[in-house]
């Protein structure tokens, strides 16, 4: 089952999906307060229809309330980052523990013909940016884990918190030619159904871009 290419069913389904995209793309940026009014302006929807989706992306954790403040968007900061990657590290380090276990030869050929697509993309203008859901690298090994806990926690929790972080800081840069080649070993590993390595490559690959997220948020002016 996909979780980002159903079509919304409801308006609240749809402004819930738009917002999110908004706040994940930075398009409504990190730190910044959230009102209803506006917003129920800017997608021609009631006010209650935009609380629900404030309420939606609080669970997705990229919206917090505060109190005498109401709704923001969450900040990006180096410490915010460190608790979030260390989580992503041991989950994703897991899940591809389990791809290599678990995906079917169809599924790495998938993964494989994705990677090559993704090639062209960093070969012709120099950036890596993956939209959310199928297109996405980590999310194909995230659902080829085939642990339905794992994949609850990842993409209905922390994996648009990631994105906010990935989208702003992680997909330019000499970063991306490395993040590309250690993406390439991954799949590799889970090719040869080695559980092991495919685990230590996807925790390394996590850390090394943590660091360099983190460097850059340190030097943001």
């Amino acid at each position: 089952m996909s979780f980002f290419t159903e079509k919304p069913v409801t308006a609240a389904d749809k402004t819930f999906f738009q917002l999110r995209k908004a706040i994940v793309e930075g398009e409504i940026e990190a730190g910044s307060k959230l009102s209803e009014p506006e917003l129920s302006t800017k997608f021609a929807v009631s006010r209650a229809i935009v609380r629900e989706a404030i309420n939606r992306l609080e669970a997705c954790h990229i919206v917090e309330r505060k109190a005498n403040v109401g709704a923001r968007v969450v900040a990006l900061s180096p410490e915010g980052l460190v608790e979030l990657y260390q989580v992503r590290e041991a989950l994703e380090g897991m899940a591809a523990r389990l791809a290599a276990k678990n995906m079917t030869d169809d599924e790495i050929a998938d993964l494989n013909g994705l990677l090559d697509s993704h090639f062209q993309k960093v070969k012709s203008d120099g950036s890596y940016y993956q939209e959310a859901g199928d297109v996405d690298f980590h999310y194909r090994i995230i659902l080829g884990s085939k642990n339905s806990n794992l994949i609850t926690m990842l993409l209905d929790g922390i994996y648009h918190h990631i994105r906010m972080y990935r989208v702003k800081f992680g997909m330019a840069g000499p970063r991306i030619t490395t993040a590309f080649d250690e993406h390439k070993h991954i799949v590799q590993a889970i090719s040869n159904r080695d559980e092991e390595l495919a685990e230590m490559l996807m925790r390394r690959h996590i850390m090394y871009s943590k660091t360099n997220i983190e460097n850059k948020l340190i030097t943001q002016p």
